[in-house]
Formats: C-alpha cells, structure tokens, sequence
C-alpha cells in the first residue's frame, strides 16, 4: 500500500553511488540513527488520498512524499537530492522543493523536496 520510494531509489546507480547499496542510507522517517553514515536521505508520506469512484472501488492511489537528505556539506546534500530526484522522475512527480538548512546542533546540511506518487492497486 506504499508508493515504491525505496525500491526506486535502489534501482539507481547515480543514488547507490552516494548513498551506497548494501545497506543503503535511505531510510523511512526516523529510522535513521545519529550514527549513521553521511550523507543520507530519509523519506515519508506526508499527504495523499484513493481515487473515488461511485460504481466500483477505487483502482489508484495517490501519496504525497517528503524526501530529506542530510550531509556535511552543501554541495553533498544537493548532489543526493539532484539524483534522488533524477531517479523518482522516472516513476513520478517532483512537485516542491521545501528548502535548504543546516541544523545548529548536528551541523549537518538538509536538502527537502516532494514527490507525488500514483500507484495502481
């Protein structure tokens, strides 16, 4: 019932090249550990809703994604982002780009955008 966020990613060698493929640093929201290596992404489901139909159930479902990417630098965080959204443009929608920071505690650059899933049931 989830849009394949992991398993697109997986499938890219730009992705795997930065956020390595065995285990890879792509992780479901809040399943990544401070001592995980850098840079990561992380990913959730922030938004989303079945189609309605009134004869019959409902064929797809739509999902609303939240990817974050967290590096030492800002040129590391952008590289991930720039092939993470390379990779999902192949199966769906980059549709915002919530922003760059860097958090004061951790020091570690984030990079966040959206992507819009359509999934047939």
């Amino acid at each position: 019932m989830n849009p394949p966020v992991f398993e697109t990613a997986a499938a890219s060698p730009a992705v795997t090249a930065l956020l390595g493929s065995s285990p890879m640093r792509f992780y479901l929201f809040g399943e990544a550990s401070q001592a995980t290596a850098k840079p990561y992404a992380v990913w959730q489901i922030v938004a989303g809703s079945s189609e309605n139909y009134l004869a019959n159930n409902p064929n797809i479902d739509h999902y609303v994604t939240q990817i974050d990417v967290y590096a030492t630098t800002a040129d590391g965080a952008r590289d991930v982002a720039e092939a993470l959204r390379d990779a999902f443009q192949t199966a769906a929608y980059v549709t915002g780009w919530r922003g760059e920071s860097r958090n004061s505690d951790t020091q570690l650059y984030r990079y966040s955008f959206d992507v819009e899933w359509w999934k047939y049931r």
